[in-house]
């Protein structure tokens, strides 16, 4: 969200009071529905309106009766964590005819629902645009035919829709991300890495096929995130000759000493005839011509199951808190909207212009269209295609740059961690080693960061050496919390022994003083006059200059999934709170966000200071809560948030003032929250913005190499850059322009995104707030880019 404007506009001055809200799941279910529609019913609720199930989706809304059911805030308790929507979907025939338009009409007129939030697909969201449209109409054949009166018509003027997208397979236009994927790779990914340990171990070739009968976004992202050795998806069919392509590919890996091949297939995936390509075609086709042991697994119904992700949770209850609003404030001449996601912000789009773009897509797909369809698709789409053909394929030495200083293209490229280890460090240096040899470069890897760079602990890193590295956890380089000020003659000697013309840091707060500090050395040392790029990497995401940090998102599901279980372990018990500890410093991102994704009744923050009266509310209101049917009570707590209200005295305290009514429990995660196997998302983003960072060093190398003294010189701020998502975009920053923006003392940045969210998690744990809702109501359009955009900006 955007930092808080001075005329904010709070939340609190409007009003859903007499106002009815109905809510239905439509089409295929996602993992992350069930956030929303409690989004949907707390906030509404909140704000006064009624709010009604609608079991089953158009199917309840034409039958009428228990299937459209009036409900509480009680009523939406412990379904955040659930996979799937417990009001049920189903397709509809009924609803597509006229007649069965004219039931639903008068079965929400009954109950006096003039306000509908659809989450589903583009086909749910589309017939909601058409009952909308026939609305007035409808009501007007109901009163001619006497089953409502004239008075009805004229109060029930219009219909108000607002959706969300609910499908798996993201192939809805206009938004980055929608309901339900995030969750759907977390399952393939697990497949995958578990596939993984059993391929080597029999060196075989497995053959995936991933859902998305239209649309490859999973098929591709999974392929990034888990070196897939060849992607197939409907957007970009392979040329002429992929067979022998393929194959060839495969047996090099081989010869590598790979001892497995990963082959993800769409369940869409065409040629470039729109013939298509089966899972069993490709396996065929690899003992046929290679002879290798093969196998083929169909994920199928399993990507839609299980557990939500934290981010879809935390999505799902963004998009229902705003769907409310954009309810509330709709006029007759608003549009029918779609919540949507762009970068880190929530945004309105018209409907139909998000639904219109989708079929584009379609339609240039069977006009055989595709480089069409993958703009079409979005700058999010693209990325990740050019980033996987970057990283999938390595070009023959033949055609890599020249070895020539006057071309100023080969360099030396150092690459190295600082800080503590984050999950998806080595997918960003998988990325880095790749991309920075696909342009030419000699890439070297530090060992044991900073420390290592002065001891001398650098080598040769190759194109087979980062193979399997990006569902790897932790640090396979090393990393070390130590800054380079001390070390600063040894590593000037250092990179001029190696001849290093450019550094790649990964890292955390430390990684950013570290630059911090080489860049101020520049004076003294002209070693230091080279192109410098930093990635944030870190759990703590308290990285100046961007709004996420590698690491941060695996981190987050661990605090969620351990939030879950805890809670369920007090299943049959009597009622019970757990205090949570979790990690971060100063940076309250964690104990925040996991707050949110696990359905937190209170998550305490440096950067939100509290007393002992709030505390104390904090406890009143939860003891009335437990007096309800509510069983369960969650707070999180920040490590650092106040060094007198410890862990420690904050269970004390809710252990005593609970007696009689519920007994406490505390858990404090430790290092757990930076262990693991990446999530999707680290991957993903981790080894995109790494390819970008290097794409950049070679930019500054070309602008910087003095060819009459055959050296690399840059000494200018601009050349020693944090490469940082800000909002929607990816940008790099001088860090020097950076310091402004960061609290040294907490090693924090003083402005923080997501503190805009804290009052979301109040209002969905039933507390009286105000919020600011100043980035809402606009509603923009759907955003047509050029093919250099997707160079440049969103990841």
């Amino acid at each position: 969200m955007a930092d808080q404007p001075a005329d904010k506009k709070l939340f609190e001055n409007l009003s859903g009071a007499g106002k009815a809200i109905g809510v239905l799941t439509s089409g295929g279910d996602a993992q992350g529905m069930n956030a929303a529609v409690r989004a949907v019913v707390r906030m509404g609720i909140y704000v006064e309106a009624k709010v009604y199930f609608i079991y089953e989706g158009y199917q309840g809304m034409v039958d009428g009766g228990d299937n459209i059911v009036e409900v509480s805030w009680e009523s939406v308790s412990s379904i955040l964590q659930v996979g799937g929507t417990v009001i049920g979907s189903a397709r509809c025939k009924e609803f597509r005819t006229r007649e069965g338009r004219l039931k639903a009409a008068f079965n929400l007129i009954q109950r006096g629902i003039t306000n509908l939030c659809v989450i589903g697909g583009d086909g749910s969201l589309t017939g909601a645009n058409l009952f909308r449209e026939e609305w007035s109409g409808l009501l007007e054949e109901l009163a001619q035919s006497g089953k409502i009166e004239e008075e009805a018509v004229k109060k029930y003027v219009y219909l108000n829709i607002v959706g969300m997208v609910g499908s798996i397979d993201n192939d809805f236009c206009g938004t980055d991300m929608t309901i339900g994927t995030d969750s759907a790779l977390h399952r393939i990914i697990e497949v995958v890495d578990a596939i993984m340990t059993t391929a080597q171990s029999h060196q075989r070739t497995f053959v995936l096929e991933v859902m998305g009968r239209h649309c490859g976004y999973l098929a591709l992202v999974s392929a990034l995130a888990c070196g897939a050795d060849w992607v197939f998806i409907p957007e970009y069919p392979p040329e002429e000759g992929w067979e022998e392509q393929m194959c060839v590919k495969l047996s090099e890996n081989r010869a590598r000493k790979k001892r497995l091949n990963i082959i993800i297939v769409a369940e869409g995936a065409i040629d470039s005839h729109n013939k298509p390509i089966t899972s069993e075609k490709v396996k065929d086709l690899v003992v046929q011509q290679l002879g290798f042991d093969t196998r083929v697994t169909i994920l199928g119904h399993v990507q839609r199951g299980g557990t939500p992700s934290a981010f879809d949770r935390i999505l799902a209850s963004r998009m229902g808190v705003e769907a409310v609003l954009a309810l509330l404030e709709a006029t007759p001449d608003t549009p029918a909207c779609v919540v949507s996601l762009s970068g880190n912000q929530a945004v309105r789009l018209p409907l139909m212009e998000c639904v219109q773009m989708t079929q584009e897509v379609q339609k240039a797909m069977d006009e055989r269209k595709f480089c069409e369809a993958v703009r079409l698709r979005g700058r999010s789409f693209e990325n990740n295609l050019n980033t996987y053909k970057l990283l999938s394929h390595r070009r023959p030495d033949a055609e890599l740059p020249k070895d020539d200083l006057s071309c100023s293209t080969n360099f030396n490229v150092a690459v190295l961690n600082v800080g503590a280890p984050a999950a998806g460090m080595n997918a960003a240096v998988r990325s880095a080693v790749r991309v920075g040899i696909t342009e030419g470069h000699n890439m070297f890897a530090v060992i044991d960061g900073f420390e290592g760079f002065a001891r001398g602990q650098i080598k040769e890193i190759s194109w087979g050496d980062v193979g399997g590295w990006t569902g790897q956890g932790g640090s396979l380089l090393g990393t070390k919390r130590t800054l380079p000020a001390k070390y600063l003659e040894k590593i000037a000697d250092q990179m001029r022994a190696n001849n290093i013309n450019a550094l790649m840091v990964i890292g955390g707060f430390e990684a950013y003083l570290g630059l911090l500090e080489l860049s101020a050395a520049r004076e003294k040392y002209d070693e230091f006059c080279v192109p410098m790029v930093m990635v944030p990497a870190t759990v703590s995401n308290n990285v100046p200059g961007s709004d996420f940090s590698i690491g941060a998102d695996t981190a987050l599901n661990t605090i969620t999934d351990t939030c879950d279980r805890i809670k369920q372990s007090a299943s049959g018990t009597k009622r019970r709170v757990f205090i949570i500890e979790t990690m971060g410093g100063y940076c309250g991102y964690l104990a925040n966000m996991g707050g949110l994704a696990a359905g937190a009744d209170a998550a305490y923050v440096f950067e939100e200071q509290f007393d002992i009266r709030e505390l104390q509310a904090n406890v009143e209101h939860l003891t009335e809560k437990m007096k309800t049917s509510i069983q369960r009570g969650l707070v999180l707590r920040n490590e650092n948030s106040n060094e007198n209200y410890t862990t420690d005295f904050i269970y004390q305290l809710y252990s005593e003032e609970g007696k009689g009514v519920f007994d406490c429990r505390k858990n404090v995660l430790g290092h757990m929250q930076q262990g693991g196997a990446p999530s999707p998302f680290d991957r993903n983003f981790g080894t995109k913005i790494s390819a970008k960072a290097v794409q950049w060093i070679s930019k500054k190398l070309k602008e910087t190499y003095r060819k009459e003294e055959g050296k690399v010189f840059a000494n200018t701020q601009d050349s020693v850059c944090l490469l940082g998502m800000r909002r929607r975009n990816l940008l790099f920053q001088p860090v020097v322009d950076l310091k402004d923006q960061a609290d040294f003392v907490h090693r924090i940045p003083k402005e923080q995104w997501w503190l805009k969210l804290r009052p979301l998690m109040k209002i969905l744990a039933k507390y009286k707030t105000s919020y600011d809702v100043s980035d809402s109501g606009q509603l923009e359009h759907v955003a047509r880019h050029s093919p250099k955009e997707a160079e440049t900006g969103a990841i």
